[in-house]
């Protein structure tokens, strides 16, 4: 029986629990063979990120050839790209190689609170990426930045989610939390919206939580469940990874404790 394939395009995290590392883990753990493209390598952990060095988008587009030529991906994550030249260079290539079940996490701030992706990175982004997206899984700040509307509350939530949805002709999981909810995000497919409900868990492991969760419901949009199916399935195993209450490290700043999402959910799933 055929394995089914996802490919993660995004940065490399040294510290292993975002980026690259939580992605391929993530994408194991849910039943698919992953591979990857890498955008930059970050030094980086829990605390911040004190460096990053992009790949050049001729190496980029190198990498994306040789993935697309031999393990033709079923579905594709895209996380952090932090300048314009490489996205413009990803959307040439998925639309050279027709990818489909592109999930698009637009990765503008770190949850530590670093910034990683440059100003004039947004537009192309806009213009070049998210019309390609299948779904797109912005966080309240990325969407406020993405809606340019303020987002305080659910109404508005809704409001923000079905903008873009219009303006990108892609579904959206608009993700919750930010003093908003009690972690309620908000899918909308064609102007229709429905709420996956989940309950906050007291876990200062959060670090990669994003990329774990987009890279999920590709793993599982690449294995043939439908967008509202994938979802479901990706939110329920992250909220089985932050209720495991793992503890790895201990950092300097606001998140005490790295929490690999992907590699050490695996030691405690029976």
């Amino acid at each position: 029986m055929k394995m089914k394939t996802a490919l993660t395009i995004a940065g490399s995290d040294c510290s292993g629990g975002a980026g690259i590392q939580a992605d391929l883990k993530t994408m194991t753990m849910n039943g698919v063979y992953g591979m990857s493209a890498i955008t930059a390598l970050t030094a980086q952990n829990t605390t911040g990120v004190t460096g990053i060095m992009e790949v050049t988008p001729k190496f980029l587009e190198q990498q994306l050839d040789m993935i697309f030529e031999d393990i033709r991906p079923d579905a594709v994550k895209i996380g952090m790209v932090s300048s314009a030249p490489l996205i413009e260079k990803i959307a040439e290539q998925l639309k050279k190689y027709n990818a489909e079940n592109i999930v698009v996490d637009p990765v503008m701030v770190a949850t530590s609170g670093s910034v990683l992706l440059e100003t004039d990175a947004v537009t192309t982004l806009k213009l070049q990426l998210l019309p390609l997206a299948c779904v797109i899984t912005p966080n309240i700040p990325e969407a406020e930045v993405l809606s340019g509307m303020k987002i305080g509350n659910e109404s508005q939530m809704c409001q923000a989610a079905k903008m873009l949805c219009e303006a990108y002709g892609c579904a959206v999981l608009l993700k919750g939390g930010h003093s908003i909810n009690d972690a309620n995000d908000l899918l909308c497919v064609n102007g229709e919206i429905r709420w996956f409900y989940g309950k906050r868990i007291s876990n200062s492991n959060t670090h990669g939580t994003g990329c774990t969760l987009s890279s999920a419901i590709a793993a599982n949009l690449a294995k043939g469940y439908s967008l509202e199916e994938s979802v479901g399935r990706a939110k329920d195993y992250i909220s089985q990874a932050l209720g495991a209450m793992l503890d790895l490290g201990k950092g300097s700043g606001p998140m005490n404790h790295a929490f690999d999402l992907g590699g050490e959910f695996a030691k405690t799933k029976k």
